[in-house]
């Protein structure tokens, strides 16, 4: 029950310049969240790792930089919502289960809307090989694990233009 003994349904407010949405609906905050003209100015970005808590943490610190995310942990499902949902740009774990990120970035970047889309690459190791190949493969840059986000802020503001700070 809500204060005012009334039952709980959709409820949204505009706060402060923000839309704040209560609701036991996930839809309904992902509704409201396209209507909010604040979110549709906010950069979208593809979050590819399938290491749970490592893709927790990079969420959440992408999201409270201002970002939204859509996430992936496999290769196959990378492609799948680079394809679907169009991001602004792609961090992409290179050791996935069905399909690695190297051969999933190559696949990417067939596709024309996704040529231009800046790839950054990210793995736990760090070796000179691995970063040419990558670059090869068609990433733009190579971070490696654990991921320094002033580092990686750095590196948004230079691939994307713009990038909130």
């Amino acid at each position: 029950m809500r204060h005012d003994n009334k039952d709980w349904g959709a409820y949204a407010t505009n706060a402060g310049g923000k839309l704040f949405v209560l609701s036991k609906e996930p839809k309904c905050a992902t509704i409201a969240a396209t209507r909010d003209p604040m979110a549709r100015r906010k950069r979208l970005f593809l979050l590819v790792e399938d290491f749970e808590d490592s893709r927790f943490m990079m969420r959440q610190l992408l999201e409270m930089a201002g970002y939204n995310v859509v996430e992936a942990t496999d290769g196959e499902e990378a492609i799948e919502l680079a394809v679907a949902e169009q991001p602004e740009l792609i961090l992409m774990d290179l050791s996935l289960p069905k399909l690695d990120g190297l051969s999933a970035t190559r696949r990417i970047r067939q596709h024309r809307g996704l040529r231009e889309v800046p790839i950054v690459a990210v793995s736990a190791h760090d070796s000179p090989g691995l970063r040419t190949e990558a670059l090869a493969a068609g990433c733009d840059e190579y971070v490696t694990k654990p991921i320094d986000f002033d580092q990686l802020s750095s590196l948004l503001n230079r691939l994307l233009p713009g990038t909130p700070n």
